[in-house]
């Protein structure tokens, strides 16, 4: 995975952790949170059973990742994101909604990704509104470039999936034309795929709603793996 890049697709903002979020980090971040490592995760380990294993990566203040979470208890939910004020967040959702079903990485996504996630290992991915980084200077921060898409498609089981959603069509067509040039996954739309109802309405879709920025959502499936 020489490829990847190294230029961040994120801006370290920690920003002002709430009270709750900081008592929330404090009482379960041990119970929750996976350190970095080198080595793959053990996911039967982590979750303590063996089931289907979703990667979601970047799940801001954690909403939409505890509503799917909550919505389907018999899949676990490993979620990735860095900024401190988000984890706080999600950790309090689990802990009021009682998921047993989410484990959180505070890290960096491409190197997760790349020593945490063992290849063909996962049910689906989700990147739900990653930041657009509109300006065209700043497109080489896009998460979303051939080798991450490469790499994330190489953790996909055959048949899982991988699911992308952005309120900025410019990105929307940059996504397409970076899937495209990876041939283990297929689009399951001639283009843009309906939202699927596993993905609730996020504060950032109804953001872009209101701004009068149409929503797409992009879904491409693993292809058999060939032995």
């Amino acid at each position: 995975m020489s490829e990847l890049r190294s230029i961040r697709s994120y801006v370290l903002r920690q920003g002002r952790m709430t009270v709750a979020q900081r008592a929330a980090r404090s009482r379960l971040l041990g119970r929750y949170a996976i350190d970095f490592s080198a080595e793959p995760l053990d996911f039967e380990r982590v979750f303590g059973r063996k089931a289907p294993v979703v990667l979601e990566i970047g799940f801001g203040m954690g909403e939409t990742t505890a509503e799917i979470a909550a919505l389907n208890p018999h899949v676990d939910y490993l979620a990735i994101e860095v900024h401190g004020p988000g984890v706080g967040s999600l950790l309090r959702l689990i802990e009021q909604r009682s998921l047993a079903n989410v484990r959180i990485v505070q890290h960096d996504a491409v190197a997760a990704v790349t020593h945490m996630i063992a290849p063909a290992s996962l049910s689906g991915i989700h990147v739900f509104f990653p930041d657009p980084w509109p300006k065209k200077r700043h497109h080489k921060r896009r998460l979303l470039q051939v080798p991450f898409a490469r790499l994330l498609a190489s953790r996909l089981a055959a048949g899982g999936y991988l699911h992308l959603a952005t309120d900025w069509q410019d990105y929307a067509d940059w996504m397409l034309e970076v899937l495209a040039q990876v041939p283990e996954i297929e689009n399951t739309a001639a283009r843009f795929a309906p939202r699927p109802d596993h993905r609730p309405l996020t504060k950032f879709e109804r953001r872009g709603l209101k701004l009068g920025h149409a929503v797409r959502d992009l879904v491409f499936r693993r292809v058999p793996i060939e032995r």
